[in-house]
């Protein structure tokens, strides 16, 4: 089967450092859906406005592809090291949602916010609370139907056992935060709350850079707080 993307997703977020690790856990973050040519049309979105949620279908685009697609290949990765069990236990690849896949495929559900049928490239579909990186091709758009999407006394394994653990306290120093909106300001707060580190990265006062919003935003961990120590337009 041939697929190709339909629209392109864009974030502040311009790599993988820093993405939030799931939908939703960053409730607040503004993302744009924009639709590729064929697709850019009232008509294909027509009755999408009446639901909250979606679901994304969307490619781990950024992942250096494997030379291996078969189990022969030493390449294939049949287990993975999840962030949430600090990356230093493994689990079966099908029991995770790593973006180290046999196929490099997301799913991720996003809160509608609106669509703009005015703008030049419109319809654009405003989400919420996305764990995309700018640029993401995405291959299709669901609705999110209650009736057939919720089970909410489902287990979810390792992950009821494990919640995420957030930094107690972030500091952002008045100088850094005067270039970003309220609402860009209020979701580099919660980026920086979840510890964008890598799980194995747990070095007090180590300097780290992470682009946002058209900035490299310079930070530092010391125990549970985290401290933007620098901040320069990219």
């Amino acid at each position: 089967m041939d697929i190709h993307p339909i629209a392109y997703f864009h974030s502040p977020l311009t790599s993988k450092f820093g993405i939030p690790r799931q939908s939703g856990l960053v409730s607040q973050l503004e993302g744009t859906i924009i639709l590729e040519p064929p697709y850019r049309q009232a008509d294909a979105v027509r009755g999408l406005e009446d639901f909250d949620y979606l679901w994304l279908i969307w490619e781990f685009s950024a992942n250096r592809p494997s030379s291996g697609s078969s189990p022969q290949s030493a390449d294939v990765r049949l287990t993975v090291r999840p962030p949430r069990l600090g990356g230093n236990r493994r689990m079966g690849v099908f029991a995770t949602r790593s973006p180290f896949r046999p196929n490099p495929l997301g799913l991720s559900c996003v809160r509608l916010s609106h669509i703009d049928y005015d703008h030049h490239q419109g319809p654009v579909i405003h989400v919420l609370g996305a764990d995309l990186m700018d640029g993401t091709p995405i291959y299709d758009i669901k609705p999110y139907v209650t009736s057939a999407d919720s089970r909410p006394d489902a287990r979810s394994g390792f992950v009821d056992q494990t919640p995420w653990q957030r930094l107690r306290e972030v500091i952002i120093p008045d100088e850094y935060a005067r270039p970003f909106t309220v609402a860009e300001l209020s979701s580099l707060r919660e980026i920086l709350a979840l510890d964008p580190r890598p799980a194995y990265h747990d070095d007090d006062f180590r300097v780290y850079g992470m682009p946002f919003s058209g900035y490299d935003v310079r930070f530092c961990v010391e125990k549970d707080v985290v401290r933007v120590v620098g901040l320069s337009k990219i």
